[in-house]
């Protein structure tokens, strides 16, 4: 086996394309650790104006849903609240 190969294949493992994945994937989390904080800085600018931050929270949870998806989900809740009498 050659040197160059030594370098690149290390038990049958392309280590420069792995290192290049996990540097990748690190940065991202970097990226996504950032985005965090600036969401939880929006909901906190949010309750700082009065509004609800759970029922924001459930509104984005809603919106990310498919439209059958959301009317299944209401569908639901209230099949569920009328069995407990709660509508």
């Amino acid at each position: 086996m050659s040197d160059e190969q030594n370098s690149s294949q290390i038990g049958g493992i392309a280590a420069d394309a792995l290192r290049q994945f996990i540097e990748r994937i690190e940065r991202l989390e970097e990226e996504k650790k950032a985005l965090q904080g600036d969401i939880k800085d929006v909901y906190s600018q949010a309750k700082g104006q009065g509004f609800d931050t759970k029922i924001i929270r459930q509104i984005v949870r809603l919106r990310k849903m498919e439209d059958q998806e959301r009317e299944e989900t209401e569908q639901l809740i209230e099949l569920y609240k009328v069995a407990i009498g709660m509508a």
